[in-house]
């Protein structure tokens, strides 16, 4: 048998395809992806998408208990004087039969407040929100400027209850943050915010989602896509059955109508980083579904000039016209 040139039979299969046709693009495999085209068909996808998310998640029970009341048996553990606020740690029911801890800032004369759960990222905890670095102190910027804040730990890459997911006791645990300031006294229920940086901005993009009881997000350093997150990423965001149905501007668009503005610095590299380029593309979708309600101009790409860091000034500008 004569013996075919290599070269020679990779030109034959060129020509039989390009004989058949233009090569077909690659079908986007997203089960649930955003396609409505009037507000009642989206609100639909968005009630169906958030249940069958709280299903993926292993949160169907809690949402459920949660509609009865889960007793938060809140205990201080501390407090100290901030400039115009106090500074209070407690420790708050998570569920039924995990505790978290919290910190709350309530300022001087609090009545009727706004409210923001403030988010950190990887390797950070409920405190450093308030202080310099990435997160510009943000949640110590808002205390002072008259927002109740509350924060707590999302950064744990262990599941603490049996039939849990780590993505949904993240997300659980900011959500109860989110029912217990409705509980207190000082805060207005319907001015609600939530903001955070990295891993915090995720959790701010899932906590703006699922809980509409937010009227108000911003995600910083996250807005991205499935196949970016693949590349130098810690892979803890992933669960069972999420990228088959979703990426991330579907996520995102779970909380159109409602305010959101996410953050990207151009100084963002990959792999491990969050390119301008892709937020601006996942951002492009997301309006997609915020045009459908005819409401564009409440979901904002704020591209600034640093890396992966909080964009303090826009971010305290947005969250007082919005909140």
């Amino acid at each position: 048998m004569m013996k075919v040139p290599r070269t020679i039979l990779c030109l034959v299969l060129i020509a039989a395809i390009l004989g058949a046709g233009a090569i077909a693009p690659v079908k986007d495999a997203r089960e649930r992806k955003f396609a409505a085209t009037d507000g009642k068909a989206a609100v639909a996808w968005q009630a169906e998408s958030r249940k069958l998310l709280f299903d993926l998640m292993k949160l169907t029970d809690l949402a459920a208990a949660e509609k009865k009341g889960i007793d938060f048996k809140a205990a201080e553990l501390g407090r100290r004087a901030g400039v115009g606020y106090t500074w209070q740690e407690l420790e708050i029911n998570s569920t039924p039969t995990r505790r978290i801890k919290i910190i709350l800032t309530i300022p001087a004369g609090a009545k009727d407040l706004p409210a923001v759960v403030c988010i950190h990222g990887h390797g950070g905890n409920r405190n450093v929100v308030y202080e310099e670095g990435l997160y510009r102190a943000f949640a110590r910027h808002l205390a002072e400027r008259g927002y109740v804040t509350i924060s707590t730990d999302v950064g744990q890459h262990e599941v603490y209850e049996a039939g849990r997911t780590l993505m949904g006791e993240r997300l659980w645990d900011v959500m109860r943050c989110v029912s217990y300031v409705e509980t207190r006294p000082e805060v207005d229920r319907v001015r609600i915010g939530c903001a955070g940086l990295s891993l915090g901005g995720e959790m701010a993009m899932w906590l703006g989602a699922m809980d509409v009881r937010v009227k108000a997000t911003v995600s910083a350093g996250y807005l991205t896509t499935v196949a970016n997150l693949r590349n130098g990423h810690c892979p803890c965001w992933e669960f069972d059955g999420l990228t088959a149905n979703f990426d991330w501007a579907d996520i995102y668009s779970l909380t159109a109508p409602r305010f959101l503005m996410c953050q990207i610095g151009q100084k963002e590299t990959a792999p491990g980083g969050f390119p301008v380029e892709i937020a601006r593309g996942a951002m492009e979708e997301v309006q997609k579904c915020y045009g459908v309600f005819g409401k564009s101009e409440r979901a904002l790409l704020d591209v600034h000039g640093g890396g992966h860091v909080v964009d303090l000034e826009a971010m305290l500008e947005f969250l007082k016209n919005r909140l």
